[in-house]
């Protein structure tokens, strides 16, 4: 039985270029970087070429480029960093009841610590609005925090509009944008769009899991969340992990270029679509303007997780809501005001460069079975 894998958006199958870059660091590059022996500098210069692979995604200085540990560990020390660092300005700070939970925990966190957070509300299909964000940024503001596309809904945020806001206000805040779901499918240009700070992270690309990235604007302090040798310009000390960097920088170099391949995401999103609008009962919840690599939909009557299952059983891999939340009720469908009955159906499809037209009528056929089986024995 062939495999038909939409679950990109939670993780993605890594790519050989990457597999071996990890194999041949783990196996024949292991040094560590720090070292000043042969060894240690082959590390540092395969850990080296990878930062300015990702720099030159970004069309920025390898300097500004930081390795983690992924986009949550991005996500902390962006806004930890950036709010603690700047406290002495204000407290306010502005993000959207969108956001994937390595933000809003942190901003949880925040408020125990005296910080003021504004949680801008999304319409149905999960867009924000540039109005709201120019009326919430002040200037008491010290930190806008806003993702470029949601995990669930893939809906695309006005990420200039907050770069806008803060200089109209003269707010002294630092604009961080959490582009987990649009790096390598997007052209992100952080300086153009106005960000300060951006989150991003390997497993979305066909890269390893347990590595990420930071982009800090040159400049830009951050209180660090950790403390060591000084690794990393201190920013984020401790051995730097160079097999999962090494194939974080060849997942990014196999990448194709987003604007080419953002056509083809569109024709088989486009596909999906049509086939599910033929089908009763269900409901499209994705923004037509949306990034085609994601499409959420309700799927009737029937439940989330036992369509999942159904599904999964003829080895077709689809997510109910984001994988962080592990099947709890979707609060994104929830913040949008989405009836009850649609949330607790809603599941999503989410794409990569391999997926396939085939792939996409399969799926379909599977999903028209399973509506007529299930619903049957409900």
């Amino acid at each position: 039985m062939a495999e038909i894998y939409f679950d990109n958006s939670s993780t993605t199958r890594v790519c050989r270029e990457a597999a071996e870059a990890v194999m041949e660091t783990m196996t024949e590059n292991y040094g560590n970087p720090s070292s000043l022996h042969r060894k240690g500098f082959l590390a540092e210069q395969t850990m080296r070429g990878a930062r300015e692979n990702v720099a030159s995604l970004l069309a920025v200085q390898p300097e500004e480029v930081y390795f983690t540990s992924g986009g949550t560990e991005s996500n902390n020390l962006a806004l930890f960093g950036a709010a603690r660092a700047r406290k002495k300005r204000g407290k306010r700070i502005v993000t959207t009841a969108i956001e994937h939970p390595s933000v809003l925990n942190v901003m949880k966190r925040l408020e125990q610590e005296g910080f003021e957070v504004v949680y801008l509300k999304p319409d149905k299909e999960g867009r924000i609005a540039p109005e709201q964000i120019f009326e919430a940024v002040t200037p008491q503001t010290i930190l806008v925090s806003i993702m470029k596309v949601n995990n669930e809904l893939g809906s695309v945020l006005p990420v200039e509009a907050a770069a806008e806001a803060i200089a109209r206000a003269k707010a002294p805040a630092l604009l961080h944008v959490d582009a987990v779901q649009a790096f390598g499918k997007l052209a992100l240009r952080p300086e153009r769009a106005g960000a300060d700070l951006m989150s991003m992270s390997g497993h979305k690309i066909h890269g390893p899991k347990g590595v990420g990235a930071l982009y800090v604007r040159r400049g830009v302090h951050l209180e660090p969340l950790t403390f060591g040798g000084g690794q990393e310009k201190d920013v984020r000390p401790g051995t730097e992990s160079v097999p999962l960097i090494a194939g974080l920088g060849a997942a990014v170099a196999a990448l194709p270029d987003p604007a080419s391949e953002l056509p083809r995401m569109r024709a088989l999103n486009g596909l999906l679509r049509a086939g599910l609008a033929e089908i009763p009962g269900v409901a499209v919840n994705s923004p037509a303007d949306g990034l085609p690599y994601i499409l959420n939909f309700s799927a009737g009557s029937v439940r989330a997780e036992t369509m999942l299952h159904f599904l999964s059983d003829k080895g077709i891999y689809v997510s109910s809501g984001s994988a962080c939340s592990k099947g709890r009720e979707s609060y994104v469908l929830r913040a949008a005001g989405l009836p009850h009955e649609r949330i607790a159906s809603s599941l999503r499809l989410s794409f990569s460069r391999f997926n396939t037209a085939d792939e996409a009528q399969s799926f379909l056929a599977a999903l028209k079975e399973g509506l007529a089986v299930l619903s049957i024995r409900g």
